[in-house]
């Protein structure tokens, strides 16, 4: 399980990923907005679209020519757009162990995992532990 979460200007963009098959996922719809400030939002956004599994949609062709769905939610009119300001992590989960990832951008100008910002979690934590330190991360971001 494969999640992306975006924070621009204060407010967190959850959307749902779907499998595409030999590790590629796609973010569609719906997608959470809320607040970063406002927790309880928060938490119920983060369980409620982590705790449903990526469903399997094999890919098309036109996929690659949809704008990302995040842009509908925040009003960008590019994805470029989009990630001036935003940051990105990603939450997965893979034989039981989870873990948080932060993104930084590559000087071409893509998303990567930033292993200064990568959380592994031990086998065993669960979901509300690994929704606890995604809160703590965002708001703390937020503020900065």
């Amino acid at each position: 399980m494969v999640y992306s979460i975006y924070l621009k200007n204060g407010t967190v963009y959850l959307p749902a990923m779907v499998n595409q098959g030999t590790a590629r996922y796609m973010e569609v719809e719906p997608v959470a907005v809320v607040p970063a400030a406002d927790t309880v939002a928060l938490r119920r956004a983060l369980q409620a679209t982590i705790s449903k599994p990526n469903d399997f949609v094999a890919p098309s062709i036109d996929d690659a020519r949809k704008p990302a769905v995040v842009l509908k939610y925040s009003g960008d009119k590019s994805w470029r757009a989009f990630m001036r300001g935003t940051s990105a992590w990603e939450i997965s989960e893979k034989e039981g162990k989870f873990r948080i990832s932060g993104h930084r951008i590559h000087r071409k100008g893509y998303w990567e995992p930033d292993p200064d910002q990568m959380i592994h979690f031990p086998a065993g934590t669960s979901l509300d532990d690994v929704i606890d330190r995604m809160i703590a991360i965002l708001q703390e971001a937020a503020k900065q």
